[in-house]
Formats: C-alpha cells, structure tokens, sequence
C-alpha cells in the first residue's frame, strides 16, 4: 500500500478511503484490465471482414492482451492471488461472461452469413474462451509463458484450429 500510495502522490489513508482493503486495490486493478479488454475485443468485433477472421482476431487480442498484462511479474498469478482466489473467481464469472458475451455477437453474424456453424452462439463463445484459457498466465509468470511474439503465434494457431478445423477446404491460412 505505501508503494501504491507513493506512486498516486497520496497518503496511504487517502487510498483506504477509496479500496476498503489492499485485496480490492488488486482485484479493481483487474477489474480495469478486463473492461479494456472488453473493449478491444469489441472493436475488432465491429471490423470489416468475415466473421471467421474477426474471432481468430478476438481470440489472439484476449491472450496477448493479458500477457502483456502481467508481463512484469516476476511471479506466477497464482501466487499473487493465493489470498484473493475465492474473491477473485466470484469475478473471474463476470469476466468470462463480458468476454463471451462479444464473442456471441460475432457468431451470431458468422452463422446469420452462414460462414459459421453456431447454432448456439452462447456456448460456442464459452468452448472458445475456454479452449484459449491455457495460454493465459495464471499459473507462470509472464517470463515462463514465453516471449510475446511466441505466445501470439501459439494463440494464433489454436485460434485457427478451433475455427477452421482440420478441413481439407481452403481455408485462411494461419498466421
């Protein structure tokens, strides 16, 4: 908190009067980072293009976005929210809701333009978000995870995978 308090340029009090404890310092710090998220991902579900293309997009955006993030942890999450975790996940629900939610939008249209098989918009964007969830920095640090330019590719390959398959069609190519 007294270094919290020193890089606002405040009293450590005038804090308390803002974060009723040190834990909602932390979980509004994620809190911020989830609404720009959400944001990001709603503008690249507004982009031109086909909707395909606009998920694969969404899907890199929600795993780098978070790696970059924590990149300057030197711990694992995990660590830093052993004493947050039943709190933190009460929220984690509505974060992965807000997320999902942007995502049905882009299936809905990727299924209305029959580019897409998501008859059921909801739980294809869950099966994404969850597909991806591996590749977030929950358990390693930002340093474990890898290098930025590696964990965009592998998010991009996943992302490719889930949304054209193993088709022998033409497809986009992957990134």
């Amino acid at each position: 908190m007294d270094d919290v308090a020193r890089e606002a340029g405040v009293g450590k009090r005038t804090i308390y009067v803002h974060f009723p404890s040190k834990e909602e310092v932390v979980l509004c710090t994620i809190d911020r980072i989830v609404d720009r998220l959400v944001a990001r991902l709603r503008q690249h579900a507004a982009a031109p293009g086909p909707a395909g293309e606009r998920l694969q997009a969404m899907l890199v955006e929600r795993v780098v976005y978070r790696f970059e993030s924590v990149r300057d942890y030197s711990h694992g999450l995990d660590e830093l929210f052993a004493s947050l975790r039943p709190a933190y996940l009460a929220r984690r629900e509505r974060y992965f809701a807000a997320e999902a939610a942007v995502f049905a939008d882009v299936l809905t249209d990727g299924h209305a333009a029959g580019e897409l098989d998501a008859p059921d918009p909801a739980v294809a964007a869950e099966a994404l978000l969850l597909a991806t969830n591996s590749l977030l920095p929950y358990a390693l640090s930002a340093r474990e995870l890898g290098r930025r330019k590696d964990v965009e590719l592998r998010a991009g390959r996943i992302a490719h995978l889930l949304l054209f398959g193993l088709r022998r069609e033409r497809r986009p190519r992957a990134r």
